[in-house]
């Protein structure tokens, strides 16, 4: 399973998360391709390679017209919606400035809706967001593993006066996360950088066992004398210790298994609540009757999913089930590799599940094609597979 790890030794912040990943291999021409789906036009990127202490890294500034209006979250919110981002990229990019507009009423008080944080809500902030959720897509990878965070210390000034650091906004995105400080007298985890891992980071902790493909050194704007002022990321797959039992030509990954016990929601909720969770990256979903305390009959609710995905299907069983309580574990599973073709039969073009494994070739045909077939022919379901078999 293809993972990212970020090494926050010297903390973290937007533009050191585009520069690493676009140091780690995403072409800069790819990643302004994507952001050109925002249809905002005010700024450019430009790239630099640096030094920082001895260790040469990339430098991505986003340089914005003057005059930019502050935003608020709805402005925000109409711009990602409104764009021709792949709808993951617009659900989580929306997902951190959630995170970073309620951690500023949290701190300032105030209407959600009244918000206007100029420092936050710029057009540099959305390219620096967004544009690193698509460097993750493009480099294909399906979890985030990050170090601790170190904060740094002193004051930065803002619009809202002189503040300590970590920043008000920065210490509420960071709860529950592990952080520390070197005594370095600089704001080196921002808010921005906050909200990006803490959205897409799954844990943190120290180096994950992995295959190494490709690092980046991302380069920020201060120039410190006491180390190196980048963000490190270093991408490849994660290592699965090798299956006990055979198997032909498949490959093991890493999956998360969420599950919960309901004895007390109406039966209707179910389908709409499979909808969500697979929108939202669950793999499968599925029910299982059970016999709970006292005798209850319910429902064993179970959640198969990458562990990147894990965190926002569990906000999302909170909010639209009744439990009190969510169980998951992290297993591993072996799948046969497999493509979709198209191939010509009697009935036309039909989409064919195609499994090639030491010689052995399997193809199913798929089941949105057979009910098509069965219905425009009248021919029943079972002998529109029957035939597309044989």
């Amino acid at each position: 399973m293809r993972i990212a790890y970020f090494d926050c030794f010297s903390g973290i912040s937007g533009d050191m998360c585009l520069g690493a990943l676009v140091d780690a291999g995403v072409p800069l021409k790819k990643l302004r391709e994507g952001l050109n789906a925002l249809h905002l036009v005010s700024y450019e990127i430009r790239r630099q390679k640096v030094k920082r202490g001895a260790i040469s890294a990339t430098r991505i500034e986003v340089i914005v017209k003057k005059g930019e209006p502050t935003r608020r979250l709805a402005d925000i919110s109409t711009i990602i919606g409104d764009s021709d981002l792949p709808p993951n990229i617009k659900k989580r990019g929306l997902r951190i400035f959630g995170r970073l507009f309620q951690a500023e009423r949290k701190v300032h008080g105030g209407r959600l809706k009244d918000l206007h944080l100029h420092e936050l809500s710029a057009t540099d902030c959305i390219i620096d967001i967004i544009g690193t959720l698509l460097c993750l897509d493009i480099l294909g990878t399906r979890e985030v593993i990050s170090s601790p965070l170190n904060l740094g210390g002193g004051t930065v000034s803002s619009e809202h006066g002189l503040l300590p650091v970590p920043t008000p906004a920065t210490s509420q995105l960071l709860k529950g996360k592990p952080v520390f400080s070197t005594g370095i007298q600089k704001e080196l985890t921002t808010p921005t950088g906050a909200a990006i891992i803490t959205e897409t980071a799954t844990s943190f902790g120290h180096f994950p066992e992995m295959t190494v493909d490709s690092t980046g050194n991302g380069a920020g704007g201060h120039i410190l004398k006491e180390q190196p002022n980048i963000l490190r990321v270093f991408i490849g797959d994660k290592t699965i210790k090798p299956h006990n039992g055979h198997h032909k030509g498949g490959s093991n990954e890493l999956v998360s298994v969420i599950e919960t016990n309901i004895d007390d929601m109406n039966p209707q909720v179910y389908e709409y609540l499979m909808e969500r969770l697979f929108n939202e990256g669950a793999l499968d979903v599925f029910l299982s009757t059970v016999i709970m305390k006292k005798s209850r009959p319910g429902i064993l609710l179970q959640v198969l999913a990458y562990p990147a995905s894990r965190e926002r299907l569990i906000d999302i069983l909170f909010e639209e089930t009744p439990t009190l309580g969510i169980r998951f574990h992290e297993t591993e599973r072996v799948c046969l590799e497999r493509e979709i073709k198209k191939i010509d039969t009697e009935f036309g073009s039909v989409r064919f599940k195609v499994v090639t494994t030491d010689g052995y070739r399997k193809a199913v045909p798929e089941y949105e094609d057979c009910r098509r077939i069965a219905e425009k022919t009248g021919l029943s379901l079972i002998d529109v597979m029957k035939m597309l078999k044989s």
